[in-house]
């Protein structure tokens, strides 16, 4: 490490103010902070000591990704060659997986990348580390066969509009990978259809499990059933959707990677959890025979469907366009469980709901903070008062 240290000092004049590569300078400290500690430390107090920067932040998230990129790719994988009638072997589900998804997230690195640097050097500001995290989250959301240049525009919607425009990392109202997927979404419908899910093989599509339950009757678990797949399945994502969404077993333990070094927060995890079982519960008791069949899909299946888990662990949890308060956060995740529910239920033409339902509450998310602070702030005024009159 002292090597690279003293080779790193040798050419720091040559990037710093009135040096050689002056412009360049957010390319050199993007490489100093990747390979060594950052050496910056407060001029003044109040001081806190804390090992853990903002680019081992992220590293750290991305490891909690991680789960669902593996089981995201061998599941592409096994639905390409069960499409094809090949034999699905775990090596050749990999395989096969890597082919069709490999791609997207280099296009969406590269390209999310070049206006990261882009902006940092435009701004002479330092390269931020978030987009480790929504150049992996991107794809993530996204079916194995959407075409590259698809991936790219919306990569370059999430980075530039959904996150550069309102002064970069750590600024953004919304979340920048969400903000991407919505702008795919509704601008290239056919390849990121709610009804449909497209599989890594060319001309082969099949119906979500979600859009099965949208289309049936008062029974919607046979209906799903009857496509071959289980509650066993769900779980382990072994089913048909988007790349890394369907895993809750991966999500569960991306969940227990961020709980435990205190990153997400649980909080926001556990009431959207609450929120989306009590309003499941609701709608199942009010639903009629002419209702919907998503309507009466057991709270246990909208869990394991779809891409709410998920948006519960990796994309309500973003520190910075979430609810930043402790109650505020309960307030928060509620709303998007139950927002969720409410748009796949009420709307069966898109039987998901968690992107948008994120999204909304991003936009809420500092009124909710707002109030949350006035209740507190009411709170110790009374609290002071009382004890004033005891004495």
């Amino acid at each position: 490490m002292k090597f690279i240290e003293d080779k790193i000092e040798s050419v720091r004049p040559l990037f710093e103010k009135g040096g050689k590569f002056e412009k360049l300078y957010p390319l050199f400290e993007a490489k100093e902070t990747f390979l060594l500690t950052p050496a910056d430390v407060t001029k003044a107090a109040p001081h806190v000591r804390d090992a853990l920067d903002m680019k081992r932040l992220m590293s750290i998230v991305v490891l909690a990704i991680l789960p669902c990129f593996l089981i995201g790719t061998y599941n592409t994988g096994l639905q390409a060659l069960n499409a094809q009638g090949a034999p699905a072997g775990v090596l050749a589900c990999i395989l096969t997986g890597l082919r069709a998804v490999l791609p997207i997230v280099v296009v969406s690195y590269a390209v999310g990348g070049l206006w990261e640097v882009l902006f940092a050097l435009v701004r002479r500001h330092e390269i931020n580390e978030g987009f480790l995290v929504t150049g992996l989250l991107f794809p993530l959301t996204l079916p194995p066969s959407i075409p590259l240049w698809m991936v790219a525009a919306g990569i370059s919607f999430g980075v530039v509009l959904g996150k550069e425009i309102f002064g970069g990392t750590g600024m953004n109202v919304l979340n920048p990978a969400l903000t991407a997927r919505a702008f795919v979404f509704f601008a290239y419908p056919a390849a990121m259809s709610g009804e449909k899910v497209w599989r890594a093989v060319d001309g082969f599509s099949g119906a979500t499990a979600l859009g099965t339950a949208a289309l049936a009757g008062p029974d919607p678990v046979s209906a799903i059933q009857s496509t071959g797949i289980t509650l066993r399945d769900a779980f382990l994502g072994t089913i048909p959707g988007s790349i890394g969404e369907g895993s809750a077993i991966a999500c569960a333990l991306g969940a227990f990677i961020l709980i435990a070094t205190g990153i997400g927060s649980w909080r926001i995890m556990f009431s959207c959890l609450i929120g989306a079982l009590g309003m499941a519960t609701f709608i199942n008791a009010v639903a009629g025979p002419q209702s919907a069949g998503i309507m009466h899909l057991p709270p246990i299946w909208h869990i394991f469907l779809g891409g709410f888990m998920f948006g519960t662990v990796y994309m309500a949890t973003d520190p910075v366009s979430a609810a930043a308060t402790r109650a505020g956060q309960w307030v928060y995740g509620l709303g998007i469980g139950m927002l969720c529910i409410l748009i796949r239920c009420v709307n069966p033409a898109y039987p998901e709901g968690m992107m948008l339902s994120i999204l909304f509450l991003n936009i809420l998310a500092p009124l909710i903070d707002y109030g949350a602070l006035q209740m507190h702030f009411k709170t110790r005024a009374a609290r002071r008062f009382r004890r004033a009159r005891a004495q």
